[in-house]
């Protein structure tokens, strides 16, 4: 079987969203990621540089997923959903025609980390009904091998011998996410032959095919079927699989649809209070 190589590398850069609240991003609106539109992460040790979180705030077109390493996040939104998660949980949004929410943070000893990605939906489910889901830690199966761990949220991810199957099953684009720990010196060898296949570093450093991926960069990998993951000196990674949608973007704020008129829609249904009905 053939192994997967990265073929591009991209640097997360400094952003602020919600109330403030600082981040590292990586997006492409133009299809470059398809079916993922953007990887936010948030991380620090000083509160004021995200207590104030997301307050409400609409969506539409698109999913989202939040991953919890350590603190929580509190959820509301207008549908009367109301949860928190913490550390190796995770919470997925369908905001398909629109949904109105927030995430309120919590804080533990080191602070708050977490991720939110964006997921594109296809044109056909992006004014469906709006869906909500929590996801705990002790749902998600795990795959071992040899100091390298796999926590599985969404999607079918295998080594040789074994195979898990994460819980979320509705992701668009027929998505798979991972959250991949290596000890140092640790290799970990999967078997993923979906079209998009994309590796986050976020701790330590990665090396894939003889190139060396450092934190805060993502690589984008190349067509195969397999794909080896090692580390010198011990790393954390979130795998992003998926099978692109191949249709046209148009992106504004909180809304991703296909062409522009549709945003237009979008923005006048949130004016007049019939975004989220």
């Amino acid at each position: 079987m053939s192994q997967r190589t990265i073929n591009r590398l991209v640097s997360s850069h400094p952003s602020q969203d919600g109330d403030g609240v600082k981040i590292s991003r990586i997006h492409d609106f133009g299809g470059g990621l398809d079916p993922f539109l953007m990887l936010d992460e948030l991380g620090s040790e000083h509160p004021d540089e995200y207590i104030g979180g997301f307050p409400p705030h609409p969506h539409r077109g698109i999913q989202t997923l939040t991953y919890v390493v350590h603190g929580g996040l509190m959820h509301e939104d207008h549908l009367g959903h109301s949860s928190s998660i913490g550390s190796g949980d995770a919470q997925w949004m369908h905001t398909g025609r629109g949904i109105i929410h927030s995430e309120m943070p919590m804080t533990d000893h080191a602070g708050l980390h977490a991720f939110q990605l964006w997921i594109n939906l296809a044109a056909r489910d992006k004014l469906s009904p709006a869906t909500y889901r929590d996801i705990k830690s002790d749902e998600m199966p795990r795959l071992e091998e040899e100091g390298g761990e796999l926590s599985a949220l969404g999607g079918h991810w295998a080594t040789a011998t074994h195979a898990v199957d994460g819980p979320l099953d509705e992701l668009a684009g027929q998505a798979g996410i991972a959250h991949v720990r290596l000890a140092q010196g640790a290799t970990l060898t999967l078997k993923q032959d979906a079209p998009t296949l994309l590796a986050y570093v976020f701790e330590g450093e990665l090396q894939i095919a003889g190139e060396t991926v450092s934190a805060q960069r993502l690589a984008s990998l190349g067509a195969g079927e397999t794909l080896t993951l090692s580390s010198h000196s011990g790393a954390q990674v979130l795998l992003l699989a998926g099978h692109p949608h191949g249709e046209p973007i148009a992106h504004y704020g909180p809304f991703v649809m296909n062409q522009r008129e549709e945003l237009d829609q979008a923005l006048r249904d949130y004016r007049d209070g019939t975004l989220a009905k």
